[in-house]
């Protein structure tokens, strides 16, 4: 039998002054055996960056046909794809089709460095497509964060996280390699 996916819960309060956004999410990340806990605290990062009412965890790595998190409006259209890690360029070509706008987080230092120098000048064409980049020391710390149930805050300002929990706090910049040409839907 085939294990798993572990249940991880996490209440995570979202104060973002840059958007002017403030909610309060309780959610549930199914941790699939193959994915790390690093990853999972990515997943929990780019949602704290992009939290909207309607933002959603995909099935990600047990389903090539959906992302780490997307967020449709009410028709069902992809209104945002975000993307984990080092994806080929062909899938984000492919998403970059299929949403209004696409955003991939790299997050494994000098493996992000290797595949933007490799897909920079494709990549660059494509209009609706941010690339951020999370730094190593940063993923690392984040990760120490991780439990079974998590209870986080997540402040953001001036393009600066703070994920805290009740003894940690760990502050990190995300840096966009590549912002997209087109406005950002609300």
């Amino acid at each position: 039998m085939a294990p798993k996916a572990t249940v991880i819960k996490a209440e995570l309060q979202v104060t973002d002054l840059d958007r002017h956004y403030y909610a309060s999410h309780n959610l549930i990340l199914a941790q699939h055996p193959s994915e790390t806990e690093e990853r999972l605290m990515v997943r929990l990062l780019a949602f704290a960056l992009h939290a909207d009412e309607r933002l959603e965890f995909g099935r990600g790595l047990s389903d090539e046909e959906e992302p780490a998190l997307w967020r449709r409006d009410y028709t069902g259209e992809i209104e945002q794809w975000i993307e984990l890690g080092q994806p080929d360029e062909s899938r984000i070509r492919k998403a970059c089709g299929r949403a209004q706008q696409v955003v991939v987080i790299t997050y494994s230092g000098h493996g992000a460095e290797v595949w933007w120098n490799k897909n920079a000048q494709t990549l660059a064409r494509l209009k609706n497509l941010t690339v951020i980049d999370i730094d190593a020391d940063s993923v690392a710390a984040v990760t120490a964060l991780y439990e079974r149930s998590m209870r986080m805050t997540a402040m953001i300002q001036d393009g600066e996280l703070q994920l805290m929990n009740t003894e940690h706090t760990v502050a990190l910049r995300p840096s966009v390699r590549k912002a997209s040409s087109m406005a950002t839907p609300v």
